[in-house]
């Protein structure tokens, strides 16, 4: 069951941990957005926005595929206040501030890449589908989620952006509506081919299995689980790269595979079988490339791991789960090949497998996280072992590296202050 509009979520409702971490952050917010002479009103309007975990599905979703996905605990949280006139104004502390006027929505060159990209383009969505664009606003925003880091720092601004949209507007759009519509501006503005996981994850909250099969209006089905009552901790390695550059190697990826499909007769590989590759082999390596080929076969099989890794948790059983949560990652790293970006003096995802199989196995689970190339891993620890795994990733990726993440229940939201 999908959310029909954006939820308002008392402070109270966040992890007792962090309840007062977030009053702090949006108190410290409170300073950073002086009362203008534009201003609508003295009210303030605080809004939570969270980053997302891909679980399985690597690379699926852009080619109508099925994914596994969560909201995690760590966040981007807004405070917003109207205006007047039709301006926005966006402060993020150790940036310059950014103005959009939403009077024109059309797209910019020398916007493309930047959040101001985003803005425009959310406005530019909301007059594509006949709806008037309402006042401005100021923002003030502070991040827990990084960049470059696959928690998709990207889409967590978005629908941040998206839900401010909504709420200033009076529009009442669905959390799936804003995810399409990010996805839009992050395709047509900012200039990046992305697929829709990362905003549904974003914007809908909690454990998510997504069927894209028609990727306009994707099947989305929920799933309640603990992984920590379950003697596992969910966690990422941060090793330092920074995927913040490689545009070009994640468009790569749907780009292979959609010339894979269209020697299949398809548009995207959804529907395509290990035999149906096997039978334009030649023709595929001659038109599409070995590498395209190799992508091609890593999505036939991944895309069926989503749903088994549903029916596993459903019963729980935690070692399937985990096989296949390592089926993924060798997928990824042996046919899909978004582990590095060819520079063979800078393979820091490549050491971070290979050392959490070393710790790990065979009790826990190792994969590249979300895009690949650079930034993270996701790992499966158990909790018995927790301890000794940090101490001997962050000897080779510095302290802090280990960074233990949790389900997020809800999305994005607008946040109520007790």
């Amino acid at each position: 069951m999908i959310q029909q509009k954006i939820p308002s979520i008392p402070l109270a409702s966040f992890q007792d941990l962090e309840k007062e971490g977030r009053r702090a952050r949006y108190d410290s917010l409170v300073s950073r957005l002086p009362l203008g002479e534009d201003s609508h009103s003295r009210a303030l309007h605080y809004y939570s926005s969270p980053g997302r975990t891909e679980l399985g599905g690597n690379h699926t979703d852009h080619n109508n595929g099925c994914v596994l996905a969560a909201s995690v605990d760590l966040d981007m949280l807004a405070l917003a206040r109207p205006r007047s006139d039709s301006m926005v104004t966006l402060l993020s502390e150790g940036y310059s501030p950014i103005r959009v006027d939403l009077r024109d929505t059309a797209p910019r060159i020398e916007e493309k890449g930047s959040p101001a990209s985003i803005i425009r383009g959310l406005a530019a969505w909301l007059t594509h589908q006949g709806l008037q664009i309402g006042p401005g606003f100021d923002i003030a925003m502070d991040s827990r989620v990084p960049a470059g880091s696959g928690l998709s720092s990207s889409a967590a601004f978005e629908l941040l952006i998206a839900s401010i949209f909504d709420d200033m507007g009076k529009y009442d759009l669905t959390p799936t509506d804003w995810a399409i519509a990010g996805q839009w501006a992050e395709n047509e503005y900012f200039g990046k081919p992305c697929g829709l996981m990362d905003q549904i994850a974003c914007a809908e909250g909690g454990i998510v299995f997504i069927d894209f099969a028609d990727s306009r209006r994707p099947k989305i089905d929920r799933l309640i689980y603990d992984f920590e009552s379950n003697g596992l901790i969910l966690a990422i390695v941060n090793t330092g790269s920074n995927h913040e550059d490689l545009t070009r190697e994640y468009a790569d990826i749907p780009k292979e595979m959609k010339c894979v499909a269209a020697i299949l007769g398809r548009t995207a590989l959804r529907g395509t079988e290990k035999q149906d590759l096997l039978n334009r082999l030649s023709d595929i390596r001659i038109k599409c490339g070995d590498r395209a080929l190799l992508r091609a076969w890593h999505f036939v099989y991944e895309n069926y791991r989503p749903a088994r890794m549903v029916e596993a948790l459903k019963r729980n059983d935690k070692s399937a789960y985990l096989s296949i949560v390592n089926e993924s990652g060798r997928s990824s790293w042996h046919y899909l090949q978004n582990i590095h970006a060819g520079n063979p003096r800078e393979q820091s995802l490549s050491i971070a497998l290979m050392l959490s199989e070393d710790l790990l196995s065979p009790e826990g689970a190792w994969r590249v996280h979300g895009g690949g190339f650079a930034g993270t891993i996701q790992v499966y620890v158990p909790q018995s072992r927790f301890p000794e795994f940090v101490e001997r990733m962050e000897a080779v990726f510095g302290k802090g590296s280990v960074q233990r993440i949790n389900i997020r229940p809800f999305g994005i939201c607008k946040v109520l202050m007790d």
